[in-house]
């Protein structure tokens, strides 16, 4: 695992740097029973726990050599001195009655706050006051440390798979590296003579690889081409949804059955990740027609981030993502014909290579030193290229427990670019889907609107099949 940052992964610092309204904070809010006997852990066990499991994630004790990107070098994961897990988890008490609106309410002040880079990037609290007992964990992570795929595997890591688990060893969160003993001293060249040399290996390495590889690279030439005349020349529409935002959030969930999913695909065709984005599309379109807004005849278009990280990556820290960028059709007024076409596009996106389009435009923009960079990392989450992130992470269908009380739903966060007011994450666990929606808080008073919007396009999908 590397030290040094890659492209992409620094892409979400510069996206921080470039507006105040861009927040690269990722995680979610998990929700689990009583523990048996009593409510809540305490904080001091919660620390306990993640002491005897972080050893497994040697970056969550490890903080930036720099608090910015840019000159001619990316920042570098560095060894904190001063790291004390119990400075990144702290204890709240939702006010009475602690039901859904007091936690998204919560949720959304939680997430509306930066992460400090002078520390390790991410962040914990201990939540209680929730009905019946019940208590939660709000995890916030900086996108440049994992994504969505990757903080799932972070999570079979912190949770167990059984209420009654074999005790761990209590383990330092940083262990000593013993292979560092054994290697010999060998002088480093200076930071910017490594960078630059760094930068020249990048470049060399990709003409190697398209001479060793000719087909596959025309084939990504050809996806880039064709991801640039369709995304790039042919713009997104300009919405409400596009406008400058601040930093502060409204967030609100949504719950459905993982079965019915399941029914509208095995009903109407397509897969549940097309479905998910129908009922999308039919929230998007309620909100603008609520808004008194003409719908854009093209649909709005959904930046949806695709995993190609490999089987043998898991626990790998980083960003392995690519996106396609899914045209939703707001303005069709029947349900079936909406799904219809986002069938007919996500099938034709993926025979068309258009992931591989994204990808390459990451990779080329990666060759780029850090002063380049940083303009054309923002250019690739600009509103030219997209309306709104929505995000489907499928998560585990077993239960999973923490200090024996079972997990009953988690309500994920996507981050939210510049002008980019909503975004739209979906997770499953247990047979259960978790719409979790984030929005600006002074352009989206109306985010109840659209979970609603969510909700019908469900209903009508279901009765439809």
């Amino acid at each position: 695992m590397s030290d040094t940052l890659t492209a992409l992964d620094a892409t979400f610092l510069e996206l921080e740097q470039k507006d105040e309204g861009a927040l690269m904070g990722i995680g979610g809010v998990s929700v689990f029973d009583p523990m048996p006997g009593r409510g809540a852990p305490t904080v001091e066990e919660l620390c306990a726990n993640l002491a005897s499991r972080l050893d497994q994630l040697p970056r969550y004790a490890q903080r930036l050599s720099s608090t910015r990107t840019g000159g001619f070098s990316w920042p570098r994961w560095t060894d904190d001195d001063r790291f004390r897990i119990e400075d990144h988890v702290t204890h709240v008490a939702l006010p009475t009655p602690g039901g859904r609106q007091e936690l998204c309410d919560w949720a959304a002040d939680f997430y509306s706050h930066r992460l400090d880079r002078t520390r390790p990037l991410w962040e914990m609290a201990l939540i209680e006051g929730l009905p019946e007992g019940r208590w939660a964990i709000a995890n916030k992570t900086h996108h440049c440390l994992v994504d969505g795929v990757g903080s799932v595997d972070v999570a079979y890591l912190l949770l167990d798979v059984e209420p009654n688990p074999p005790e761990r060893p209590l383990t330092a969160a940083r262990p000593l590296n013993s292979d560092s003993l054994l290697r010999p001293f060998v002088p480093s060249a200076p930071r910017p003579i490594a960078d630059a040399a760094h930068t020249g290996a990048r470049i060399a390495g990709a003409g190697v690889h398209a001479t060793l590889h000719p087909r596959q690279a025309l084939e990504r030439s050809r996806s880039l081409a064709e991801l640039i005349i369709r995304d790039e020349l042919i713009g997104a529409p300009h919405t409400s949804l596009n406008i400058p935002i601040g930093s502060t959030r409204r967030f609100a969930v949504v719950n459905r059955p993982l079965a019915e999913f399941k029914a509208i695909r095995n009903g109407l065709g397509g897969s549940i990740n097309d479905a998910v984005l129908a009922a999308c599309a039919t929230g998007l379109r309620v909100l603008l027609l609520e808004r008194g807004e003409p719908l854009p005849r093209r649909g709005l278009r959904a930046m949806v981030p695709m995993n190609i990280r490999q089987s043998s990556e898991r626990l790998a820290l980083g960003n392995r993502i690519s996106s396609l960028f899914v045209d939703l059709p707001v303005g069709e007024r029947v349900a079936h014909l909406r799904h219809r076409r986002i069938v007919d596009a996500t099938e034709r996106l993926k025979s068309s290579g258009a992931a591989m389009g994204a990808e390459a435009m990451l990779d080329l923009a990666a060759l780029a030193p850090p002063v380049v960079h940083a303009t054309l990392a923002r250019s690739l989450y600009a509103t030219r290229l997209f309306n709104v992130t929505i995000t489907n992470v499928p998560g585990p269908q077993v239960p999973l427990y923490a200090f024996g009380a079972q997990l009953r739903e988690v309500h994920p966060v996507v981050p939210l670019a510049a002008e980019h007011a909503v975004g739209i994450a979906i997770f499953s666990y247990n047979g259960l889907v978790t719409f979790g929606i984030i929005a600006d808080s002074e352009s989206t008073p109306d985010i109840g609107v659209l979970a609603r919007g969510i909700e019908e396009g469900i209903d009508e999908l279901l009765a439809l099949g």
